[in-house]
């Protein structure tokens, strides 16, 4: 689902049917703080300042997430 539509009707029915992890994916992926968390783990990951599992763990425990294998 585009964040862009997030406040369109057929987004507020979508969001309707979710369950609570679903709604609190649709929410933490528009949270801005989020997603530069998130951009900066891929970025040291990928430049080899950190462990890829490490940034992922890191990230997870100060969000709250399990990411899947």
């Amino acid at each position: 689902m585009p964040t862009q539509y997030w406040r369109s009707a057929e987004t507020v029915e979508r969001l309707k049917q979710l369950e609570r992890p679903g709604f609190a994916v649709e929410f933490l992926r528009r949270n801005p703080d989020y997603q530069q968390d998130y951009a900066r783990m891929l970025r040291q990951a990928a430049r080899g300042q950190a462990q890829a599992e490490a940034a992922r763990a890191t990230v997870a425990r100060r969000w709250g997430l399990r990411f899947r294998p």
